[in-house]
């Protein structure tokens, strides 16, 4: 084949490092509209993006020259340095190591959108441990629950 062509959306969570609940207002919506901006800086078109608390989630479509590890590793490290930028008391404002990421069906897009953009309702249910269990449950992913927390 004389293009490359691909169409693969992905849906991406990360957390903070220590699972500190450092991601609140004044500076959660302008994070999540910067890390938008990122995704679209390295063609990875930004569909939904926001997360409560201590962790983010992306819907994006993945850019066919990028692997999904550069781009987390290009959204953590920009997004980092942005948050440190906001405001002494972020100094510290770093992400875990590990990311969650799932291919998601066209036909899921919508759905994990609204998923995405309703991160606050969710949580008044749900807590970031049960969530992502039954994320990496529902994706069928082996895991090792010992990894996730540290």
């Amino acid at each position: 084949m004389a293009q490359s062509l691909s169409k693969v959306y992905l849906h991406i969570i990360f957390g903070t490092k220590n699972w500190q609940p450092t991601i609140k207002d004044p500076y959660d919506e302008k994070l999540f509209a910067y890390i938008a901006g990122v995704c679209n800086s390295v063609d990875c078109a930004a569909i939904a993006v926001n997360g409560y608390l201590n962790h983010a989630h992306v819907l994006c479509r993945l850019a066919k020259n990028i692997t999904i590890s550069d781009l987390l590793e290009t959204l953590k490290k920009r997004s980092s340095k942005w948050m440190k930028e906001q405001h002494e008391s972020l100094e510290n404002f770093y992400w875990q190591n590990g990311y969650a990421a799932f291919g998601i069906e066209e036909d899921s897009v919508e759905r994990v959108s609204r998923y995405i953009r309703n991160q606050a309702v969710h949580h008044a249910r749900v807590n970031y441990r049960e969530e992502i269990i039954g994320l990496v449950k529902e994706h069928g992913v082996e895991y090792d629950e010992r990894y996730f927390w540290k």
